[in-house]
């Protein structure tokens, strides 16, 4: 149990006031004046204001000394209350700015000294060593006390803001997600529900293969949904479903869904095909499913082609169509979070991407991502 600060330095208060008393008792066999009333009230105002150090700690640190400064003149043993300043001092020096700890550490010398004087000390030496000698003391180790607690204050400031920057990056990460996930199924959705709206009354059995598609895209979205949220992970891990995330073996599934949406696709993979890192495979289906959704939505009646190749170190994909060609900037204007966040899992990866107009008409994408182990494994922690 931990506890409250108030509570704590209840305590050491009682505990300074506890040996301070001891040490009163202790005065005659010193051969010092008995303690009496006057002495016994000073050495509670010595020590009691102490439970207030850390909420007002230079006017205790003050009102301590002028007590102890008080009790001293008067003739008592100054070493009955000697503990209960330097607890001020170091206190001071703990939690105010070393410009104020050292004047107070100055005030504590002063006073000793001061002792030292009114008392006739026979080795005043070693009474102006201590007086100098316990203040530096207490100051160093206050100071290292206050530059230890800023560094923590610090480092839980800088874990803080760690922590919002975690969550603000998995926002954008799962709204991305969602963006793949549902842009893609509902563009198929609306072109094949506008279709069979077209020919339901004149052309049943299209129709119906209209429907059908709705109804497997709409479950293909349902699934990934479900294997999204059950884990809110991208990279190399299996849904709640125990489903793996999409990856290049169903690059051939998502291509035939676009072609029953009424888009032609020609895809072709080049190169010898090589086992990759989940989270690689997945941006690269992602920026696929994003540019096929592309074409879906902003190049009716447009051609698409996909072009798949492995090289050496490097896996590149190109997704071209040749429509009438649409500005980047109207289609982020229009809602589009797809150019971002494909931009963004090319960086994830270590790769780049080009997006934009083709000089022969139409648009085009262009994705080349690195196959070396340590920029995909790197790629897939940061997706972890």
């Amino acid at each position: 149990m931990r506890l409250h600060p108030l509570a704590a330095d209840g305590l050491i208060v009682a505990a300074l006031t506890t040996v301070a008393g001891l040490l009163g008792t202790e005065a005659v066999a010193q051969g010092w004046p008995a303690l009496d009333p006057l002495g016994w009230t000073l050495v509670a105002l010595v020590n009691l204001p102490l439970a207030l150090r850390t909420r007002a700690p230079v006017a205790v640190c003050l009102a301590v000394h002028l007590c102890w400064a008080v009790y001293v003149t008067l003739g008592y043993w100054p070493v009955v209350n000697s503990f209960g300043p330097m607890l001020a001092v170091y206190t001071v020096a703990s939690l105010r700015p070393a410009r104020t700890a050292a004047s107070c550490a100055a005030l504590l010398a002063a006073v000793w000294i001061y002792a030292g004087v009114i008392s006739d000390a026979d080795a005043m030496a070693s009474v102006v060593g201590q007086a100098l000698g316990f203040p530096v003391v207490l100051w160093r180790f206050g100071h290292v006390a206050r530059r230890t607690a800023e560094l923590t204050r610090q480092l839980r400031a800088e874990q803080a803001e760690r922590a919002r920057r975690e969550v603000a990056g998995e926002r954008v990460r799962i709204a991305r997600e969602l963006h793949d996930v549902v842009a893609h199924h509902m563009a198929v959705i609306n072109v094949q529900a506008g279709l069979a709206r077209f020919v339901f009354d004149s052309d049943a059995p299209t129709a119906r293969e209209a429907l059908h598609t709705i109804a497997g895209a709409s479950g293909e979205a349902l699934a990934e949904l479900r294997r999204m949220l059950g884990l809110l992970r991208a990279d190399g891990v299996q849904g709640a479903d125990g489903a793996p995330t999409p990856g290049l073996d169903q690059l051939e599934e998502m291509v035939t869904r676009v072609r029953a949406g009424g888009v032609p696709v020609d895809l072709r993979i080049t190169g010898e095909p090589r086992p990759l890192p989940p989270g690689v495979q997945l941006c690269l289906y992602r920026v696929v499913q994003e540019a096929l959704t592309n074409v879906l939505k902003h190049a009716p009646g447009a051609r698409a082609a996909v072009r798949l190749a492995y090289r050496a170190g490097e896996v590149t994909v190109r997704v071209t169509d040749d429509g009438k060609g649409v500005d980047p900037d109207k289609m982020r204007e229009h809602g589009g979070h797809g150019l971002i966040g494909m931009r963004e899992r090319a960086k994830l990866y270590g790769g780049t991407i080009v997006v934009g107009p083709r000089s022969e008409g139409g648009f085009g994408v262009l994705l080349t991502l690195p196959t070396s182990v340590p920029a995909a494994r790197r790629g897939d922690l940061a997706g972890e």
